[in-house]
Parts: structure tokens; sequence; C-alpha cells
């Protein structure tokens, strides 16, 4: 059977492995102007050359691993690509780079006539509060990746985090027509978020938080918006300095313990009578810019319109409150009681006796 001989070439990539700017590698790296060199050279060049004509004709789709899937099988978005080349001295460890939407773009021009090319926009971060997004176009697809991910490494933004795990307090964020409201969330309770935002937060390091996108769904404006949403929070301790009041926080899995979490540093807290009427105390729209979520209506369960549903009502009023009254109860006196007890101190529940017992 013939063979391509042609197969695994490429353009200034030989024998002698030889660094050439403009051909096999970019003039410029960042700021560093790139020398031609000569490399070690491949050993492996002329077995792999001699294992892929081998293999030519044989169709075999890829496969990948399903931790290294996209968000739809072996679509590019979702992916990770690796992390941005280093430029210099600068070495981007521990940095990953994922892919948030990849298409083909064409362009009409006048000489070349319909010009197709690579586009391609991807988040890159440290896991541990930094991150930067880019949008790159290329003629092929190795350069477009390379040139999308080096450009995201190249503005990079820090993100405060409250406890490296979430924001730092609710907020409302838009870019065009995408509207976000992003709430807070404790510790486990992971990430509810559209898939792009969600891609986004694994790579800066937000580990629980909930987002309702309102809107368009529209890539590259959610994430303009959520990075514009997360630039513009602000501290405990600046929440608390512009208000002139000491920030106190109320947490569910603390049972609403009040905690006081920043003081103005000058020492001096407003009294009541020093705040004027109409300034926004409500810390929710306060933080939210005054924007509510939109809600949805909540309907009666279709079982309420029936008959039986009154006939159900009536006979459960005698004993809808027992087990709260019994365990308030409990908390109180510690024992089951009634108003007569204190009068006849026999006038209480005895032991629980058993089916047996009872017949």
């Amino acid at each position: 059977m013939a063979k391509n001989l042609n197969r695994g070439q490429m353009i200034g990539v030989g024998r002698e492995n030889i660094v050439w700017p403009g051909l096999n590698a970019p003039i410029l790296r960042g700021k560093e102007l790139i020398q031609q060199q000569k490399l070690p050279q491949d050993t492996e060049r002329e077995a792999k050359l001699i294992k892929m004509r081998d293999t030519m004709g044989v169709f075999r789709p890829l496969r990948l691993d399903p931790l290294e899937r996209g968000w739809s099988g072996n679509k590019m978005p979702g992916r990770s690509i690796g992390s941005p080349d280093p430029i210099g001295e600068d070495n981007f460890d521990g940095f990953d780079t994922k892919v948030l939407e990849l298409k083909t773009v064409t362009h009409m021009s006048g000489i070349f006539g319909r010009k197709r090319r690579m586009s391609m926009f991807v988040i890159t971060g440290n896991g541990n509060g930094l991150g930067g997004f880019a949008l790159a176009k290329a003629n092929t697809m190795p350069a477009t990746m390379r040139k999308a991910k080096n450009r995201a490494g190249q503005k990079l933004i820090y993100i405060e985090r409250y406890n490296d795990h979430t924001v730092f307090h609710d907020f409302f964020s838009q870019f065009g027509y995408t509207k976000l409201f992003v709430k807070k969330k404790p510790e486990g309770y992971g990430l509810v978020c559209h898939r792009a935002i969600r891609t986004i937060c694994e790579v800066i390091g937000i580990k629980d938080i909930y987002v309702k996108v309102e809107g368009s769904t529209n890539i590259q404006n959610l994430t303009k918006a959520f990075f514009l949403g997360l630039i513009n929070q602000k501290t405990h301790q600046d929440l608390s300095e512009a208000k002139q009041l000491h920030l106190v926080e109320f947490r569910k899995e603390n049972l609403d313990y009040p905690r006081v979490v920043a003081s103005p540093q000058s020492g001096k807290v407003r009294s009541l009578e020093e705040i004027p009427k109409d300034e926004e105390l409500d810390f929710g729209l306060y933080t939210m810019d005054g924007k509510v979520e939109l809600q949805r209506k909540k309907y009666p369960p279709g079982y309420q319109s029936l008959p039986s549903y009154n006939t159900f009502l009536k006979k459960y009023s005698k004993r809808r409150n027992h087990d709260k009254v019994m365990v308030d109860m409990r908390v109180e006196y510690g024992e089951l009681r009634s108003f007569y007890t204190e009068k006849y101190p026999e006038c209480k529940p005895g032991p629980k006796r058993s089916a047996e017992e009872a017949m």
C-alpha cells in the first residue's frame, strides 16, 4: 500500500532541531525578541514518523478521559489547554487555562475573498485569586490556543475572596443585556450557576456561590459582567468605613448568632439620631444597588382546591402544633407538662406504652 511520506512533516521542522523566528516560532514573546538557536536533536522524531505512516488510513476517534471532557462531549468549550507560556524569567506555575468559547469567524475582503479564522475566548487562573480572560483569533487551532492563553496570562486580575471560598457579599452586575445576581453562600454549598461562570469560579478559586442570570447568556458578556462585579465588591472593612457603623454577621449555620466582623478604624460609630431617615440601612438592598431578583410566582398546589383538603384541615387543626409545642416544653421545662402540673403534679404524661401493653 502506498504511504504518504509528507504525513507528519511540518514546515521548519526537520532532523536538525532549530528555532526559526517567524517560521516555526513567534518573533516576539511578550517583550523578548526570539533569536535563532539550535536545540538538542530529537532522537524519537524518525520513530514517530514511521509509526504515523504505518497507521495511515486507520481512523480512530479521539477518546478523552471523562475528567478532561468539556461541557458537551469532545468539544473544546470547558476543556483545559494548559498554562500560558513563560515570559522571560516569569513562569505560570500552578495556572490552568480553560476554553469558554470557540467558533469559526469569516471576513469578506476584496483581495482574498472569504477569509476564515478560528476565534477562541479563554479564562486562565491559579485557583488562588488570580484570573484573566482574553479573546484571540488565528488561522489554525494550535496558533489560536497559544495566542489566547498567552494573552490571558498578560491580563491577570487579583480577586479578593471571603475566607478563600466565596464572595464578600451579594452583588448585582450588568454588562450589555446580561444581568447577574450573585449571592454569597456558606462552605459546602457548591457552585450553583451557569456553566461558564462555574468554570470561571473553578479557575479563580471560588468554591461556594449562587448566580442567577437574567437576559442574554452571551459567554463574553457573562464573563465581563461577572468580573466587573468581582472587582467592584467591597470588603467588610470598606463597608463599615462607608457607613460608619459596625458590620454584624448572622449565619444560619451558627443559629444566627450575631458576630461583629468589622468596625470603623476611627472608633466613631454613628448613633440612631445621626442616621438620616432616608438612608438605606437594608444590607441586601445596599450591596445589590437597589436591584431585586425576579422571583417566579408560586402557585398553590392543585390538591388545595379539592373538598377533601378542607376535611383534612378540620381533622388536623386539633394537633397541627403538637410537635412544636412538645419541643418547646422540653426545651423550657425539660419535660412534657400541662397548665395543671403545678397544682396537680400527677398531671403529666406517663411512660410511653408499647402496642402490646395498650391491648
